[in-house]
């Protein structure tokens, strides 16, 4: 593709070539149907990132000894040095100096714009007075690395992004839940799977909320980061856990920029957001006592505001239901309870997550389910700790036995470990209980 400029022609990297179809650039161009000016103003904001003079050298054509061409806009940086386009780039090299044309390719960085639907590239913001298209054209940090490397690479967990990406090498069938909360999870798994089909090919997009929010309450440790990290996994979505203690902030107005940099990056991803132990700021607003009670309901009002009108699937995890405000619950589309698993769970969890089905004695999994009424993350917590005394143990007998072959893979985990483990979660919980014997059992 070419670029008329001024008479001169320059052509255009990565497309119309025979090899193409090579980059990811070209196939996002064809998956969307992209004209001609949008290609254009994706490659404007695509060259600065892989190529420094582009710019720099087109002016230098034309003004050999130095000077100023404010048409052609661009900023410089503070790091790069060449020279970064603006919104007036852009309307230069489409459009001229003609105001008819330029109006209409200004339309092409609104907001209901697939460019800004998808995040894919955007205008900095500019001081206030100043005339928004000389604002910086900037690729979204994802989309440069999509073009560029052909994945787009997960955000790391900071300051500007606090959240981290939940992954689980297990899969659906591990999952332990009642049948009530097991059938309410599935119907949030429908949400996921027909919710673009509804606002879209239903057309009831206009007539209910796109989002979906959702609260899982119970017991810590009864699954429900486990359930929200399957969800994602079992639905092709990515699942960020929301870490709190980088979003609060006891400087006035500094909670609300966190989450608004949060739920801006995430507007146009299909992801799922999890805020656990979500009581520290999604809790119940205060009577106004003083100023400090006043900004922190104004926080969970903006909170509610965003949450409202957030496009994705968020989850609420909190040990009582009771401790959220009312103004969220009464918005959930969904409330699921996540109960300690009685005995019959515990039986099969504990199966679940043994190493082998011969590595316990027989009737034992029996035995500690009956008696020990714990959840499933004590049951993990037991079971590993018992699986490294039983690694210990094996370690020590090789070492009593230098002059002899040893080829025992058996994996034998002792019921007093077992015992001993499931003693020290009772007292991590400030539970009393007495010595513990096989006998018990």
């Amino acid at each position: 593709m070419e670029l008329e400029f001024n008479g001169k022609k320059t052509e255009y990297p990565y497309y119309d070539k025979e090899d193409s179809d090579d980059f990811p650039l070209t196939g996002f161009i064809k998956q969307h149907k992209l004209t001609e000016p949008e290609i254009i103003i994706l490659l404007i904001a695509f060259v600065p990132n892989i190529s420094s003079i582009f710019f720099t050298s087109i002016i230098h054509d034309y003004l050999p000894n130095g000077g100023d061409f404010p048409e052609f806009g661009g900023v410089k940086a503070k790091n790069h040095r060449g020279m970064i386009p603006t919104g007036e780039t852009a309307l230069y090299i489409l459009a001229g100096n003609d105001v008819e044309k330029r109006l209409k390719i200004a339309k092409l960085f609104s907001e209901d714009h697939l460019f800004a639907k998808k995040g894919v590239l955007y205008l900095d913001s500019v001081p206030t007075g100043e005339p928004k298209m000389s604002g910086r054209l900037v690729l979204d940090e994802e989309y440069v690395d999509l073009f560029t490397t052909g994945k787009i690479s997960a955000p790391k967990m900071n300051s500007e992004f606090p959240a981290q990406l939940l992954n689980t090498g297990l899969e659906w069938k591990d999952l332990v839940l009642c049948s009530k909360t097991m059938e309410e999870v599935g119907e949030l798994e429908t949400w996921l799977k027909y919710n673009d089909t509804l606002l879209n090919e239903w057309q009831m997009k206009d007539k209910i909320k796109p989002g979906y929010k959702i609260l899982f309450y119970g017991p810590p440790g009864t699954g429900k980061t486990f359930t929200a990290t399957l969800l994602g996994k079992r639905t092709g979505r990515d699942v960020y856990r929301i870490d709190l203690s980088l979003v609060v902030s006891k400087y006035i107005g500094e909670t609300e920029k966190n989450l608004s940099k949060l739920f801006d990056k995430a507007q146009n991803k299909d992801w799922i957001l999890f805020f656990d132990e979500a009581d520290a700021i999604f809790g119940k607003r205060t009577n106004v006592r003083d100023a400090h009670d006043k900004y922190a309901n104004q926080e969970v009002s903006y909170l509610l505001q965003r949450i409202e009108s957030h496009p994705g699937l968020v989850i609420l995890a909190s040990n009582f239901k009771s401790n959220i405000d009312y103004a969220f619950t009464r918005r959930f589309n969904s409330i699921v309870e996540f109960k300690n698993p009685n005995e019959k769970e515990r039986e099969l969890l504990w199966k679940k997550y043994r190493p082998s089905e011969k590595s316990v004695k027989h009737g034992v999994i029996e035995g500690l389910a009956r008696k020990f009424e714990i959840t499933g993350a004590n049951i993990v917590n037991v079971i590993h700790f018992a699986c490294l005394k039983t690694i210990e143990r094996k370690a020590n007998e090789v070492k009593t036995k230098e002059d002899e072959i040893v080829e025992d893979n058996s994996i034998e985990i002792y019921t007093k470990d077992l015992l001993e483990g499931i003693k020290k979660e009772y007292e991590k919980e400030g539970k009393l209980i007495s010595n513990l014997k096989n006998s018990d059992l």
